[in-house]
């Protein structure tokens, strides 16, 4: 009898706890303190968002605060008599082509910062931080004599030079980042399939850093389509502007056309918003993988 029983208190004994339930702090909340400030953040957030719809929508000289009866025409009006077709082109153009550039350099750098040891590497990286810290205002007089030099005043490729000159070193940083993140074992394992170093790079490590390129890219699109600076000092004729310089030639001295105003103003802020909605997920993804490591 005891012998029988005996094996049985000891499976009892070794039988597996239930891990027991850790209870978190914010577990205990009530849903109204979350959802609250929440809610107040997105009021205080919307509000701007309608006040310019409204102006944009409703006819010139009402004061309705609903936009009805509607009416578009402020922004025929800015589209055509302000040439903000023009604008819009232009702003495509330079935001296009600095993501392409910005991209392109910043994919070389980044993988040579990961990748090579050399003598002034801590150096360079804190010399691309510091840069950080410098006011593209600072630079206008020197990058202006530049560009005359080069005869390049009024020319779209000076402000897309420009744009992506301050878009390396961040953009740098998070590549850099990024390919830190993907084993060299990947590359090694294809080297001694007989690949070289670019064309290992290009099937292996490439598609890694899509969500890196992502965040990178529309980083650098946005920052060129919304700067308002480069486009003012080194665009002199109308025909070449970009979108911030028409809204501001929106504002005059003595009025302000508001209804013109907000319309330019949804123009311009149409297609980031449209931008940001189809890639949210991979530049969250991109910035914090790049800023992991490095």
């Amino acid at each position: 009898m005891i012998t029988e029983i005996a094996p049985a208190r000891e499976q009892e004994s070794v039988a597996p706890r239930q891990p027991r339930k850790v209870r978190r702090a914010w577990d205990e909340v009530p849903r109204w303190q979350i959802y609250l400030p929440l809610g107040i953040y997105l009021l205080f957030t919307l509000i701007p968002f309608y006040w310019i719809l409204l102006f944009a929508l409703r006819p010139a000289g009402s004061t309705s605060l609903v936009p009805w009866p509607m009416t578009f025409d402020h922004f025929q009006k800015v589209w055509t008599e302000r040439s903000f077709g023009v604008y819009f082109q232009n702003s495509v153009y330079v935001g296009v082509a600095t993501l392409i550039l910005t991209t392109l350099v910043a994919l070389a750098g980044g993988y040579a910062l990961a990748r090579f040891e050399f003598r002034i590497k801590r150096t360079f990286m804190l010399a691309l931080l510091c840069s950080q810290f410098v006011p593209g205002a600072l630079l206008l007089v020197p990058l202006f004599q530049i560009f005359a030099k080069l005869q390049m005043i009024n020319s779209l490729g000076s402000v897309i030079i420009a744009e992506t000159v301050f878009q390396l070193p961040l953009s740098m940083i998070l590549i850099s980042g990024f390919i830190r993140n993907v084993p060299q074992s990947l590359e090694e394992a294809a080297w001694v399939d007989g690949c070289n170093r670019l064309t290992a790079f290009r099937i292996v490590v490439l598609p890694l850093l899509r969500p890196g390129l992502i965040a990178v890219g529309s980083f650098a699109f946005v920052h060129a389509w919304n700067h308002f600076l480069f486009a003012l000092m080194f665009l002199s004729d109308q025909s070449k502007q970009t979108i911030p310089v028409g809204l501001n030639t929106l504002m005059s001295a003595d009025s302000v056309d508001l209804g013109a105003l907000a319309a330019g103003g949804i123009v311009a802020a149409v297609p980031v918003v449209i931008v940001f909605a189809f890639i949210q997920k991979w530049l969250i993804t991109g910035f914090s993988a790049g800023a992991v490591k490095g």
